[in-house]
């Protein structure tokens, strides 16, 4: 039997920090689709849709249009995301912000690191999430 690769719905208006997760994922081995929504207009799209219910949610809170919060809370809303991970990377350190994360349901809070090593280290803790979470496997 061979695993299915692993959806990962990503919220991230910044291209650069698009790019660093896909490196991330990569160098981490990550076999994964990355849906990527640069605002949360797309999110919302995303989570609302009936036939896409990821692995993983990483999500930032600083997405035009609509925040991260706004998006973590209606994620958790939704009874088939009820078991998906949710992490949030952002560059907030701001302990309201992650209270009001915890609150809302999300698993992880990581602040987006300032070197390049740090943000690849990120695929392992992504990788981990995964692995804990069974998916479909083909034949």
């Amino acid at each position: 039997m061979t695993k299915v690769p692993a959806t990962i719905l990503l919220g991230e208006d910044n291209p650069a920090d698009v790019y660093l997760i896909r490196q991330a994922l990569q160098d981490s081995g990550v076999d994964c689709i990355l849906q990527v929504a640069t605002h949360g207009g797309e999110m919302i799209t995303a989570i609302e849709a009936a036939e896409m219910t990821p692995d993983l949610v990483v999500l930032d809170l600083n997405l035009p249009r609509h925040d991260g919060l706004e998006i973590l809370q209606l994620i958790r809303s939704k009874n088939r995301f009820q078991a998906v991970p949710v992490v949030i990377l952002t560059s907030s350190d701001s302990p309201k912000d992650r209270a009001a994360a915890s609150e809302l349901g999300a698993d992880y809070y990581i602040r987006k690191p300032s070197n390049l090593d740090d943000f690849i280290a990120i695929g392992a803790t992504l990788e981990s999430l995964l692995n804990a979470r069974p998916r479909a496997a083909t034949q």
